[in-house]
């Protein structure tokens, strides 16, 4: 059998190449992807010049200005980032047909059959690269493994530090190139695992690579309980590079449940009626989202952040209904139900709306004293209206309130403007 040959390829610094290569008075400058101004706001991506000054991905505004004086803070543009994403999804296709996003910037592509039609596969992944600078001046950085791990680890710890950006992570170095490296830098362990292993003595990949499976189970289970065998698995064949999972064209499961969440301003959200306000955008956004994809939902939850600016305090509630339903008078009146029910009386700070036991919705249960199907049918044209010109398009004028974020939402995407 042919050994896959798999490439994570990733976008360096992607929000921020796509700035200065559309404005090219900014090439030589340190630049950064941020609200400029929101002092307190966050960074998504810094370029090379700017981290190289300090300011990387995570750092406040603020922060990055005071590291860096002469560091230009762009908006970000949303929009213009996920189409960029997708025409570069286009330029892989060109390439391979098993191209399976990863995020916005990183995609697995399995190029397997692709070496006898464009060369090796490192000749392969210089013509991609060639190929999205030259349409969208980001520059990409190709890691080429066996395996989906393989291939990340060849790209994060190895391809992004190389000045031609690739680099192959396989059975021939993996001994010699991944497991000497600190066991922080495997894929998927973070601080607090980093910390199990360290006191489990195991300081690098290696240490858990070299290690029995039996054996790394025991100290799994002496160090975290017996619970954590499917970890231990996980993480020793991680170590090993095993992966069997394919790359895979669509990503899309069977969807378990829709949910939809907003982060507030806690002084401004003091009283119920605003709160309310927001409920209800939420609990539309999570119907439309359901009609969507085709679901209803029997179970809706809802779960709030109280604080009085000293203490804070989470709760999360849910109640089953008599039948499934997308409907949003339905949800909504769950929604707020529960939020009047549970509520202390604290300011909130964050909301979320959550439908789960999703079924099909094209089976509709009737009942006596409602025409269900035709609040189904209303609700559909509303959504097509939405789809065709933009959620500002048609909305409650509850949202037009003070207390409504619906309208601001409308400029943005994911939180962010587009």
């Amino acid at each position: 059998m042919t050994e896959r040959t798999i490439f994570l390829i990733d976008g360096q610094s992607f929000y921020a190449s796509i700035e200065k290569a559309a404005r090219p008075e900014l090439s030589k400058k340190p630049v950064a992807v941020g609200d400029p101004s929101r002092k307190s706001g966050i960074l998504l991506a810094a370029c090379p010049e700017a981290k190289a000054r300090g300011v990387n991905t995570g750092l406040r505004v603020g922060e990055a200005l005071a590291q860096c004086p002469d560091l230009v803070v762009v908006r970000p543009r949303m929009q213009t980032y996920i189409s960029i994403s997708l025409f570069i999804t286009e330029i892989f296709e060109s390439f391979t047909d098993l191209v399976e996003p990863y995020s916005i910037d990183e995609q697995f592509l399995d190029v397997t059959g692709s070496v006898s039609y464009f060369g090796s596969p490192e000749e392969i992944a210089r013509q991609i690269q060639t190929r999205v600078l030259l349409s969208t001046g980001v520059r990409i950085r190709v890691g080429i493994g066996p395996t989906k791990i393989l291939a990340k680890m060849a790209t994060d710890n190895f391809a992004k530090k190389r000045p031609d950006g690739i680099f192959r992570l396989d059975s021939s170095n993996i001994e010699s190139e991944l497991w000497p490296l600190s066991v922080n830098q495997m894929f998927m362990v973070a601080s607090r695992m980093t910390k199990h292993f360290v006191r489990m003595g195991l300081f690098t990949i290696g240490d858990i690579a070299r290690l029995e499976l039996a054996e790394f189970k025991r100290r799994m289970r002496r160090e975290m309980g017996k619970q954590s065998d499917i970890q231990a698995e996980y993480y020793w064949q991680t170590a090993r590079g095993i992966d069997p999972s394919p790359v895979v064209p669509s990503i899309r499961n069977k969807l378990k449940s829709v949910s939809h969440g907003k982060t507030l301003r806690s002084s401004l959200y003091t009283k119920l009626e605003d709160i309310e306000v927001v409920l209800l955008e939420l609990v539309l956004e999570v119907c439309r989202r359901s009609r969507k994809h085709g679901y209803s939902g029997r179970v809706v939850t809802v779960g709030a952040q109280e604080t009085d600016g000293t203490r804070g305090t989470w709760f999360h509630r849910q109640v089953t209904l008599p039948h499934a339903t997308s409907l949003s008078h339905e949800v909504a009146a769950a929604a707020i139900g529960l939020f009047r029910t549970y509520w202390s009386g604290l300011p909130v700070s964050h909301l979320h709306v959550t439908l789960t036991q999703l079924t099909d919705d094209a089976v509709q249960q009737l009942t006596l004293f409602e025409d269900r199907v035709k609040a189904y049918n209303l609700e559909r044209t509303t959504d097509h209206i939405i789809d065709r010109f933009g959620s500002a398009a048609i909305m409650r004028a509850s949202s037009l309130l003070k207390s409504g974020v619906a309208l601001e939402r409308a400029e943005q995407i994911g939180g962010h403007y587009r």
